[in-house]
């Protein structure tokens, strides 16, 4: 039985590194964009839109009820044989709508048990003043659900880093593809997944660190 290379781990650390920004460019641009989707799908879910209540429950229901692998094989794939201009789509832009229509589905849900968590007195109020129903969600309703939201959002962000590892399936040299390429060249699977995985370890922890604070500071501004 051998013993691990440290030294072949210790020089793949820098290597691998430099792959950490496209993988949270890839995350933060699924992130931002999820975001504002999920806010609108989840206002929809709480107003109930006739006939466009059916299209967002079915899209909620596919992007949460099919894997993501699926999904990103089905945008790069797919795609491009019904849709002929999106013959040239490559795999970082697949993988971020990809990452995008499939954690929105999920983010829309708990921002619209968040909106709904919002006690009646608020709306009630915004009504009574002559609020129109955009002027209340922007004002008063969103920025209280946010503070409810927020820990969960944060948690999505995290499980969409990690959804960024399956980007290496459709050809795109991220970290995993990168540390896919180096085991391969080097035979040193165990040593090469490894550090990979210390890599993806520090940066959940060091968000969820981020998290635990800004659920201290948000609990601490709603007492004030």
């Amino acid at each position: 039985m051998r013993g691990l290379d440290f030294e072949y781990m210790w020089g793949l650390l820098p290597v691998l590194l430099g792959y950490v920004p496209l993988t949270l460019f890839m995350a933060f641009v699924g992130m931002v964009c999820a975001l504002v989707l999920a806010s609108a799908l989840a206002v929809e879910r709480v107003f109930r839109v006739p006939v466009l209540d059916v299209f967002v429950r079915l899209f909620i229901s596919f992007f949460r009820g099919t894997p993501l692998l699926v999904q990103l094989f089905l945008f790069y794939y797919g795609l491009p044989q019904v849709l002929s201009f999106l013959g040239k789509i490559d795999g970082v832009t697949a993988t971020i709508m990809g990452l995008t229509l499939h954690f929105s589905a999920y983010m829309a849900e708990s921002i619209r048990a968040a909106i709904l968590g919002v006690d009646r007195s608020q709306w009630e109020a915004a009504q009574a003043v002559g609020m129109t129903q955009g002027q209340m969600m922007r004002q008063i309703i969103l920025p209280q659900a946010s503070r409810v939201a927020a820990p969960t959002l944060v948690n999505y962000f995290i499980d969409m880093i990690k959804g960024t590892s399956l980007a290496f399936t459709l050809g795109v040299t991220e970290l995993m593809g990168a540390t896919q390429k180096e085991a391969a060249g080097s035979f040193l699977y165990f040593e090469a997944f490894l550090v990979v995985a210390a890599i993806y370890w520090v940066m959940v922890e060091t968000l969820a660190f981020a998290q635990r604070h800004l659920e201290v500071y948000l609990n601490k501004a709603h007492a004030r």
